[in-house]
């Protein structure tokens, strides 16, 4: 009678009930009933109505199975629920998916590893199906948070280990995939997500063992073996996440990479941060680039005070995604990268200045660390500036140009350069060299149409002003940085080093006509590069590097520059470098003599080749042949490689030793050239750089000024108002006497402003200024004051105004005017 009731209630029951129970065997190593499960799912696609409950049934069983640990029949349900959700895409699917996911929720739960795997697995293949609507009310918050503690797997087993974290990182992938595909994919981009997602997927890329594989552009995403390895999945999971970030949420997915780096302290080394952020460069649309590349800066900001070593490996990773972002989009805000790289080299050098005067209260070894720590991260800034600006579009590199040249700090000047207030002589002089280091990378390559864009007048006098200083390595960088704007035809290579060539063709160089523009600029601004060379010449502590960069930089004016005018000024030029040496007004010393006078003739034989006059090039041939044989020393190939055997003194006779200028002028003369200047010494112009700049002697090159003003006493008016005839004429252009008296007369002017009391020549001064005062007034009084004239002139009396003409007969006129 039971049975019989039993019998009847079954008969009762709802059909899919008896459908999905009878797709359970009695035993479930059996498996599946795929006869029974083919008829569930024919009845659940013909009548999709009952999806919702065919899921809450198999739910319920799978619920019941796992508390009862009966992980046969679980394996079974989830099988079935697979296989129905593969086969229907009705709308009538959205309550069926609520139960799908909430039985993948209760394997994730357990701590079983196997029905984790088993649920990460059916939600998966849930992710690979695209679904007809929206589902607006469908979160994925659980996942994240489950998936992400699964990549953080500890079991002690490492293939379970291994086996779990796997299966977090694909269940993250396919969590990417459903919420990104789907219409409100915006959740999934949430910090509250990104930070549990991105730091999971880095966790398990840091335990790769070879970091090179990852530092390339995006790869399609392996199969095989390497799909069991969790870091080479993160990473392509890492890559994908990347890929589908846009404008809006591109923030959120780079941040908790800074965090993840910060907290494992995986700056210093910094092998893993620079191959993650590669990753990222290369993963993300190109013109999203410059996003990362400010999220980088921000984060050198918060980290400014912490250790040398941090710092420098996160400017080396900004130097690593600048070099791939360089290749693409960089973004507007370029200015800004370098004003804060700038301010973090003023920190560095803070730090190291502060690190070298407290060497006395710590050991010299870790002061010298500190020191040296401090430098990698100069170092750095310098090469990111460098490879930042050398990849930036001409019209933008200039600016560039002109903005670091600006931050250069000039005792003196009025610039927005680094305020060295606080640095001192020292800390002064490291930002000079690191700006000027860091310029010469950015114009490395730069190929200006006409040397003015390249040399505006804006950028040209705050670049020469270093190229006075008492640093011999700050001349080094200017002459450099010199060559990389004026050399336009790559001819500096062939140049290098300072010599005597034999034969000017073999070396094969390359120049165009002089432009118009050219030109232009050489009559501007010509006197400027010539003074600063000039000047270079003279300084002391000059070595052959120095003198070698004067040669290039004389070299590539003539190449790139010189016409026939420009020719006769560099000849005059380099006699008065000779004239240095045979002089020596300045008291150099024996070496720099000699080298200037070498310089001199490897100079004036490149050029007497390159304008092929055959006077010209027999002359500098017959005086390089003389100096091999009497003073090898005055050559470039013995003074630069034998110091030991330098004279004692120059002689002032031997004039077959020395370039004459008489003979110079001969031989170009009779090719067309216009010599009258020859005979004209060259004198540096004077102007405000050599305040600015600090030189030992500003004496030296305010004599000219001095000279000038001196001949302006009394004596000298009396033979200015002499009567010009042709004699006095004849006399004044034969001046060879003159020459002597010039230069006797400068060094008594040097020699009083050297050894006289400063109260003497203040006192001096003064008076010369107050008699310039007089006749300035007196000029003023003369041109100012009107004429009478037969209106009259009117005058203000007890504020009344009142006129007063003048009688005809009485004015003065001209005697021109009368007839």
């Amino acid at each position: 009678m039971c049975l019989g009731v039993c019998c009847c209630c079954a008969a009762l029951r709802p059909r899919y009930k008896r459908l999905v129970d009878n797709i359970f065997p009695e035993d479930p190593k059996d498996g599946l009933v795929k006869a029974d499960m083919e008829k569930l799912t024919f009845y659940a696609v013909s009548a999709p109505e009952k999806l919702d409950r065919i899921g809450a049934y198999l739910a319920e069983r799978l619920t019941r199975d796992v508390a009862r640990h009966r992980y046969g029949y679980v394996l079974i349900a989830m099988e079935a629920l697979d296989q129905l959700l593969m086969a229907c895409h009705s709308q009538s699917i959205k309550p069926f998916v609520e139960s799908f996911l909430h039985m993948v929720a209760k394997l994730l739960e357990s701590g079983e590893p196997k029905l984790q795997v088993l649920g990460t697995n059916s939600f998966v293949k849930f992710a690979n199906i695209e679904e007809d609507t929206p589902s607006y009310h469908r979160r994925y918050d659980f996942f994240v948070s489950r998936f992400s503690a699964m990549c953080h797997s500890r079991d002690p087993d490492p293939e379970i280990q291994n086996e779990i974290r796997i299966a977090g990182i694909r269940g993250i992938q396919g969590v990417v995939r459903k919420a990104v595909n789907d219409e409100l994919r915006a959740t999934i981009w949430e910090p509250q997500h990104m930070d549990k997602i991105v730091p999971s997927l880095l966790f398990n890329m840091q335990k790769i063992e070879d970091i090179d594989s990852r530092i390339g552009p995006p790869s399609s995403p392996t199969v095989g073996v390497k799909e069991e390895n969790p870091s080479v999945l993160a990473e392509n999971c890492f890559r994908e996440l990347l890929g589908r970030a846009t404008y809006g949420n591109m923030n959120n997915a780079v941040r908790p990479v800074f965090a993840h780096l910060d907290h494992h302290k995986l700056w210093d080394p910094n092998e893993f941060a620079v191959s993650c952020f590669k990753i990222i460069m290369y993963s993300i649309q190109a013109q999203y680039s410059h996003h990362v590349i400010q999220e980088i800066l921000g984060h050198l900001d918060v980290r400014k005070r912490d250790s040398a070593r941090v710092r420098a490996g996160i400017i080396q990773v900004l130097l690593e995604a600048v070099a791939i972002a360089a290749k693409g989009s960089i973004g507007p805000t370029v200015l800004e990268v370098f004003n804060t790289l700038l301010k973090h080299l003023r920190i560095s050098v803070d730090f190291e200045l502060s690190d070298r005067r407290n060497s006395c209260e710590s050991s010299t070894l870790s002061i010298s660390s500190k020191e040296s720590d401090e430098r990698i991260v100069q170092n750095a800034i310098i090469q990111t500036i460098g490879f930042f600006g050398s990849n930036l579009p001409d019209y933008q590199r200039s600016e560039i140009m002109m903005f670091i040249m600006s931050k250069v700090p000039v005792l003196g000047a009025t610039s927005q350069s680094l305020d060295p207030s606080n640095l001192g002589d020292l800390g002064t002089r490291r930002i000079q060299i690191m700006l000027l280091r860091s310029l010469l990378m950015v114009t490395s390559g730069y190929k200006a149409t006409t040397i003015s864009n390249a040399l505006p007048a804006p950028f040209l006098d705050p670049l020469l002003s270093p190229s006075l200083m008492e640093d011999s390595e700050l001349r080094q960088l200017v002459l450099e940085i010199l060559h990389n704007l004026i050399d336009r035809h790559d001819n500096r290579a062939k140049l290098r080093g300072i010599r005597i060539i034999p034969d000017v063709s073999d070396l094969k160089i390359k120049r165009d006509k002089i432009s118009r523009q050219d030109v232009s600029f050489m009559k501007k601004h010509g006197q400027q590069l010539y003074r600063h060379i000039y000047l270079g010449c003279k300084e002391e502590d000059n070595v052959q590097k120095n003198f070698e960069l004067l040669f290039t930089s004389l070299a590539l004016t003539t190449i790139e520059l010189a016409n026939e005018e420009v020719v006769i000024d560099l000849i005059r030029v380099a006699i008065a470098l000779q004239d240095i040496a045979i002089i020596n007004e300045d008291n150099l010393p024996m070496f720099n003599r000699c080298g200037v006078m070498a310089l001199v003739a490897a100079y004036l034989n490149f050029l007497s080749q390159m304008i092929a006059v055959p006077a010209f090039c027999q002359h500098v041939s017959k005086v390089i042949e003389t100096r091999s044989v009497e003073a090898a020393y005055f050559l470039p190939e013995t003074i630069f490689k034998d110091k030991s055997n330098l004279p004692k003194s120059l002689e002032k006779d031997e004039t077959d030793l020395f370039f004459l200028t008489n003979k110079i002028a001969e031989s170009l003369g009779g090719s067309g050239y216009n010599v009258e200047r020859l005979s004209v010494p060259y004198v540096p112009q004077v102007t405000d750089e050599d305040r600015l700049s600090r030189r030992k002697s500003i004496v030296d090159t305010v004599s000219l000024q001095v000279d000038i003003l001196s001949g302006c006493g009394v004596e000298d008016k009396v033979d200015n108002t002499e009567e010009i005839t042709f004699e006095a004429l004849k006399k004044a252009i034969d001046n060879n006497g003159l020459e002597e008296q010039e230069k006797e007369k400068r060094r008594l002017v040097i020699e009083k402003f050297q050894k006289a009391p400063f109260e003497e020549i203040a006192a001096q001064c003064e008076t010369k200024a107050n008699l310039l005062h007089d006749r300035l007034a007196q000029i003023l009084e003369l041109t100012i004051r009107p004429p009478p004239s037969p209106s009259g002139t009117m005058t203000m009396t007890a504020g009344h105004p009142h006129y007063h003409s003048v009688p005809v007969y009485e004015m003065k006129f001209p005697d021109l005017c009368v007839y």
